[in-house]
């Protein structure tokens, strides 16, 4: 079973997903860590984040392990460096680039195989379009900023909500205009908008229609 849950940053897609993948006993995929690891190489080999031939040679040469919420590239584990909240717009920035997607879309479906819980933008409608279920998590702007700054102060970092607020407006706008596997819900994903909901009720819901369907 192949079950795709897409949304926006902060609308809950990883936490969702990682609980619906264990109570179905399935293998839990984050794909936005995998862009999160070719913009944390190119930033790290300081290359030019608007050099798309150089990104998608990066992204060609790299293959990703993803492992729960472990990450490695060979044998290097980077998992500390791939969640830096500081990363996102790097990722949002080389996930634009057609061949940088290309190449972890090829990925991500090698991880499917067998069956596979996804968490993304472009699962539903990209990466796996026959997915068995599929769904789409969406919620405010005000909300999503809330529940990242919750995440930051969870660490012991201060957290600005209003900054972040207009970070998420931002990362909206690039994910939802970009040329290529723009962030939509997919016409047959079932939409849940968690602003009032809790992590639990997300799940409920989502697995109460797995299991219906």
């Amino acid at each position: 079973m192949i079950v795709a849950i897409d949304g926006p940053v902060g609308s809950g897609k990883s936490a969702v997903g990682r609980r619906v993948a264990e109570a179905l006993g399935l293998p839990f995929v984050d794909s936005g860590l995998m862009y999160r690891v070719v913009g944390r190489l190119a930033v790290e080999r300081g290359m030019d984040l608007d050099d798309a031939d150089a990104l998608t040679r990066l992204a060609g040469a790299t293959t990703v392990h993803i492992d729960g919420r472990c990450v490695r590239v060979d044998d290097r584990d980077i998992t500390g460096q791939v969640y830096a909240p500081d990363l996102s717009a790097a990722a949002s920035q080389v996930a634009q680039v057609p061949g940088v997607r290309l190449a972890m879309v090829a990925q991500q479906r090698a991880l499917g195989r067998g069956g596979v819980v996804m968490a993304g933008r472009d699962i539903g409608t990209v990466v796996f379009p026959d997915a068995d279920r599929k769904f789409y998590l969406t919620a405010s702007s005000d909300v999503r900023a809330r529940r990242r700054a919750a995440q930051i102060e969870e660490r012991g970092e201060r957290a600005d909500t209003d900054r972040l607020r207009r970070e998420v407006e931002e990362r909206d706008r690039r994910d939802a205009g970009r040329a290529v596997a723009p962030m939509r819900p997919a016409d047959d994903a079932v939409v849940i908008d968690t602003d009032e909901l809790d992590l639990s009720q997300v799940v409920a819901e989502v697995l109460r229609q797995v299991r219906d369907a």
